[in-house]
């Protein structure tokens, strides 16, 4: 997740390496075999399997070659259930924009098929947009922020958080929110995605419904994360898989651009 302390006034955006799940726990071992590891000789951004042969990540995550890690968790360790695939294609939401994050969607065709198995799965595009209120779990690796002293920042963690209303959304980002974007965590802060988490998946009742791409800091009170919204059938279409991300039409997210 990038940290927009500066980001409206620098107009650009960056990954770092500094990442960690604030608040979370290890995730149980190969629990989340959609996650995957996006590497370019070390773990810059996450990212989700939707099928064998494409992955979804954040745009600001943007690398024209990366390697795809799948099956990991304990990224320092083979373990035996690893597969690294690179990519043969990278493609960014046409419109994104790197000034204020919008359309931070990123898909990456694999060279080659996944092979599917007990620690490499697919997770499903949403069938509809999951409403405020509703848990979900985001995961990546990193540094820690943990109650457990004994948490491993090399093992995958994973977060409970709830989707937050537009309107919380706002309050805390006046003026920053798309249509393309919505809010997740704690109001009161302590729990959040963040740095080298970006890009990795916040699914909800079983459907990918975002991406990690955003936030103020990390956990921090009344700055919860903001994550791209995931959704089939519109603009954006991988034509070989039918696959399409665009902006979840719900309700609570009025019409309106940030200008």
């Amino acid at each position: 997740m990038i940290s927009l302390v500066f980001v409206l006034l620098i107009g650009a955006a960056f990954a770092t390496e500094d990442d960690k799940i604030v608040g979370g726990y290890e995730c149980k071992a190969y629990s989340q075999p959609h996650q995957v590891s996006l590497n370019s000789g070390y773990h810059f951004c996450g990212g989700s399997l939707v099928n064998e042969n494409w992955v979804v990540s954040a745009a600001h995550c943007y690398k024209s070659r990366v390697e795809v890690h799948l099956g990991e968790h304990n990224i320092k360790v083979t373990e035996g259930s690893e597969q690294f695939i690179s990519s043969s294609r990278v493609i960014r939401h046409p419109n994104y924009s790197a000034y204020d994050l919008d359309n931070d969607i990123m898909l990456i065709k694999l060279s080659k098929p996944a092979t599917l198995n007990t620690y490499v799965q697919p997770v499903a595009l949403p069938s509809s947009c999951a409403p405020a209120g509703t848990m979900c779990t985001v995961s990546g690796w990193g540094n820690t922020m943990s109650s457990s002293e004994s948490a491993d920042k090399n093992k995958l963690q994973c977060l409970n958080i709830p989707i937050l209303s537009y309107s919380d959304c706002n309050n805390s980002y006046p003026g920053m929110i798309t249509n393309a974007m919505f809010c997740a965590g704690y109001l009161e802060g302590g729990k959040d995605s963040c740095q080298g988490d970006s890009g990795g998946p916040v699914v909800c009742n079983g459907e990918l419904q975002g991406v990690v791409s955003w936030g103020y800091g990390c956990a921090e009170p009344g700055n919860p994360g903001v994550y791209a919204k995931v959704r089939q059938k519109n603009s954006f279409p991988v034509v070989e898989t039918s696959t399409f991300i665009h902006h979840c039409d719900i309700t609570w997210f009025p019409k309106r651009k940030r200008h």
